[in-house]
């Protein structure tokens, strides 16, 4: 479904504000969630300008953060997406991901896409993932395996399950605490 568990938001957006990153790519964005979420925490004052009584809000050109979206689903995009993301992509992330320039963003997030992709495509999404960031690598995926079809979707459908191990394998090193969620970070050595 275009949305995950409530209980990692915090977590995730928490680590987001320590990175205090000038680029994002939000991968799989589903409901917008993240993209608001950082929108607000990271650029918060930058929104608006503020002149003695009056407030305006200012122009996407004249944020400091950009917080771009790729999205497999168009009938999930609506205002909240225009609004949160400076750029967004509409396609597969497989298809789109080969498109963007190496380390083009300082960070980028992939919260609860990744099971559904086979464990093959996972490993390559997890390097592409990698190949177009700067610093760190987010990524979120449920700990126990929930089964999942949507016939209107079938991105949606779940086809993997994964574990600490396989993150490690791919070279993610770091996992932050949730009861629900597997959120592993990768951090950029300079390779």
């Amino acid at each position: 479904m275009p949305f995950s568990y409530s209980n990692q938001l915090s977590t995730i957006v928490g680590f987001a504000e320590q990175q205090n990153p000038e680029s994002i790519l939000d991968i799989g964005i589903g409901m917008g969630q993240y993209g608001f979420l950082l929108r607000t925490n990271l650029e918060n004052v930058n929104l608006f300008e503020i002149d003695g009584s009056n407030a305006r809000q200012r122009s996407k050109e004249q944020w400091k953060v950009r917080i771009d979206g790729i999205e497999g689903y168009a009938g999930y995009i609506t205002a909240v997406h225009e609004y949160s993301y400076t750029n967004l992509f509409i396609g597969e992330a497989l298809e789109l991901l080969p498109t963007l320039e190496d380390k083009m963003y300082d960070l980028v997030l992939a919260i609860d896409i990744l099971e559904h992709f086979d464990k093959e495509q996972g490993v390559v999404f997890l390097r592409e993932c990698q190949r177009v960031c700067k610093d760190s690598v987010l990524v979120s995926t449920p700990k126990e395996f929930v089964a999942q079809e949507v016939p209107a979707n079938p991105l949606e459908n779940h086809r993997s399950h994964w574990v600490e191990e396989d993150f490690r394998f791919c070279g993610f090193d770091y996992f932050l605490p949730n009861p629900l969620s597997l959120i592993a970070i990768a951090k950029n050595k300079g390779e």
